[in-house]
């Protein structure tokens, strides 16, 4: 058993040491080793940050750039925004390595797989073959008059009132981006679970990471306390 735990530490030791590309897993497929953690795709014009060497596409980590204090939006440790850099070496793996194609199992360079995708007849096939999201709650059907209004919010900084979630994070971003005050979530208060008096300490990081999609659309609003208070626990501890 010693022997095993010892093969097991050295086998991490050497993959963090040789970057994702290095000592796979079996069932681990080497596009998922390329590929970005927020968008999920391979990895396109990949960039590094410094302090924890987690890599993502440049484009998916621009937002994080956005605010003055940008945590690593996959071990949340704060970062220095001048210290990201593009990442050659995984650039060069990209343009090295080759898997199938999900749709037709063609070998395709990693760098090239993106384009090949749109391109593949089976792929779009599978992807319009996929069943149709259909809301919890259908669009046609009358909110009850005895729910919360979750569809607009108060700015916590200023008082700007009728913003909806997307016109918060862009009024937000906009007059707010350097206010050091902590603030309550508007977002998060005015749900089931919500704390009125819990204080984000970084509230545009906050905004940008949990509230791209409209929670009365995902979510039941016959949500039962369990489920509520599993909820409110999930971000919360996301949140730290």
């Amino acid at each position: 058993m010693a022997m095993f735990w010892s093969f097991v530490s050295a086998s991490a030791q050497l993959r963090q040491q040789h970057g994702p590309g290095s000592l796979a897993a079996p069932t681990e497929s080497i596009e998922s080793q390329f590929s970005c953690p927020i968008c999920l795709e391979v990895y396109h014009k990949p960039v590094s940050i410094a302090s924890c060497a987690h890599t993502f596409c440049g484009e998916c980590l621009q937002p994080c750039l956005q605010v003055t204090s940008p945590l690593c939006p996959l071990c949340r440790v704060p970062f220095d925004p001048k210290k990201v850099e593009r990442s050659s070496s995984v650039e060069k793996q990209l343009a090295s390595f080759k898997a199938p194609c999900r749709g037709c199992s063609k070998k395709v360079t990693l760098v090239k797989m993106r384009s090949h995708i749109v391109s593949c007849s089976k792929v779009q096939e599978q992807i319009a073959n996929c069943p149709k999201f259909v809301p919890v709650v259908p669009t046609s059907q009358p909110i009850p008059s005895n729910i919360p209004n979750r569809s607009t919010f108060v700015c916590p900084f200023c008082g700007a009132r009728n913003l909806d979630q997307q016109e918060l994070v862009k009024h937000c971003m906009d007059n707010h981006r350097n206010d050091p005050n902590k603030v309550v979530c508007p977002v998060c208060s005015a749900m089931p679970w919500g704390d009125p008096s819990y204080k984000s300490s970084n509230f545009l990081q906050h905004l940008l990471h949990r509230h791209k999609f409209s929670y009365d659309t995902f979510v039941d609003y016959s949500i039962d306390e369990d489920a509520a208070l599993q909820a409110a626990l999930t971000l919360s501890l996301a949140d730290n």
